[in-house]
């Protein structure tokens, strides 16, 4: 069939009638790129192939169910990730920065697999470097298979011989079909070989996880349709510069997205981190002012971490607001509250933040200990250490209820502290509590308390 030539955002997958400097959908710069409009698959017809397998449609009751057995990752956060284990026959994308840990994490896994046969194939290493790095994560398992390779259709002639447990693709944007005449990296090879491959998991019901790159704004290269084919899309991120990585679970057609996994980067590889609140608390800050301890819930996990806050006289005029770890908008919200409706004049005073550890938290629920920091720096008063905070606070100074607070008050007690600060009117149960409960209303009440 003779193809035309049309043209599509390599960042979004949008077809637009001609080249344009500047996407009309996602408004990126420099990513339309020439394509064609008709291609042939490996059916020998354009386009996806479909199932070979007729399919009719059923009455829902007429439908029959089973318990869904699941691969025992032997690696217990990634487990909680996906949902209690790796589904056979589905198919993962796993997403992260250049250099964040991706291919350690899916060489460690297929190596912590023990006597199942595995096989990882890279499009961007070669054997002798992926010998290395499996020699630096001290193991030798004797059924995983390497293989080197970008040719789509040899990487799936080997797993169907070899007929593995799990399949490893290094990375998606490296390998090319023969199928279609198009880059190795383009649009229509990514999109190509995913759907190959999605087809292939299914038919010999082999799951499959492949590594994507990400773009500079932090979403996924390729068209979005990648996202929509596979059924899992796992996101590993952390800080270069510190050893916590997080890994998080944007979408998973078996299981919850609420969960994450902590690792820790080491020499010898990725350590499951099984209470990260130990670690990321800090036990040398006593005395020290502008440090006050959140109790934050990330996913469905609590998480005690240390905000640090330091408030000092603006040198060049121009106060700076500079936040490591959090929203710095919402951060100058909360000035203007502290500023408005507890009385504390900051304008003209420089103010940093910090989120111990190297993490980027989200909950609501660290407003208040952001605030408690800036004002013992502010005052040069050092905070309860053996008290911790948690409550979202709104425009108006008030202190909003948040979710999970039980699971907030256990962990606190847990690890050995006395009192909790939580917004008033919340519900939890109280049988069992060593630990101080401390309900407020607004910013003020708290810091009365705090600064007593």
């Amino acid at each position: 069939m003779k193809s035309t030539i049309q043209y599509e955002c390599s960042a979004c997958g949008a077809k637009v009638p001609q080249m344009l400097g500047r996407c009309p959908v996602c408004g990126e710069w420099g990513t339309i790129e020439e394509t064609t409009n008709e291609y042939i698959g490996h059916s020998g017809k354009s386009g996806f192939s479909g199932r070979t397998k007729s399919s009719q449609p059923k009455r829902l009751h007429e439908i029959e169910t089973q318990a869904e057995t699941r691969i025992d990752m032997h690696c217990g956060e990634l487990n909680r990730v996906l949902g209690g284990g790796l589904v056979p026959g589905s198919l993962v994308l796993l997403g992260g920065e250049p250099g964040i840990g991706k291919s350690t994490l899916a060489l460690q896994v297929l190596m912590q697999l023990g006597e199942s046969k595995t096989l990882y194939a890279s499009g961007e290493e070669s054997l002798r470097q992926l010998k290395l790095r499996a020699e630096r994560l001290a193991g030798e398992p004797k059924n995983l298979f390497l293989i080197s390779e970008t040719n789509l259709e040899r990487i799936l002639q080997q797993a169907k011989e070899l007929q593995p447990e799990l399949v490893v693709i290094d990375s998606i944007q490296t390998i090319g079909t023969e199928a279609i005449d198009a880059t190795i990296g383009s649009i229509s090879q990514v999109r190509e070989c995913a759907a190959r491959i999605l087809e292939f998991a299914k038919t010999e019901n082999i799951p499959f996880l492949i590594v994507g790159h990400i773009t500079k704004d932090g979403s996924l290269a390729g068209p979005k349709v990648l996202e929509h084919i596979v059924d899992t899309v796992l996101q590993f991120e952390g800080d270069q510069h510190y050893m916590y990585r997080i890994l998080r679970a944007q979408k998973n057609r078996f299981g919850s997205t609420s969960e994450l996994g902590i690792f820790e980067m080491r020499q010898d590889g990725l350590r499951e981190v099984s209470n990260p609140s130990e670690l990321l608390l800090s036990t040398n800050h006593e005395g020290l002012s502008g440090i006050a301890i959140a109790a934050a819930v990330e996913g469905v996990r609590p998480l005690l971490i240390e905000v640090q806050a330091l408030v000092s006289t603006a040198a060049y005029g121009t106060p700076q607001r500079s936040s490591t770890g959090f929203d710095s908008r919402r951060l100058n919200m909360l000035l203007a509250v502290l500023e408005k409706r507890v009385g504390f004049k900051l304008q003209l005073k420089d103010v940093f933040i910090n989120i111990a550890g190297g993490l980027r938290i989200n909950d609501p629920a660290i407003d208040l200990p952001i605030l408690a920091a800036i004002l013992s720096s502010n005052m040069d008063i050092a905070l309860d250490r053996e008290a911790c905070l948690t409550g979202e606070v709104g425009l108006a100074g008030e202190i909003r209820p948040i979710n999970r607070i039980e699971q907030r008050i256990q962990e606190a007690q847990k690890l050995g502290f006395k009192r909790i600060i939580i917004p008033a009117g919340q519900q939890y149960t109280k049988q069992g509590l060593t630990i101080e409960v401390v309900p407020v209303k607004k910013v003020a009440d708290a810091f009365r308390l705090l600064f007593k």
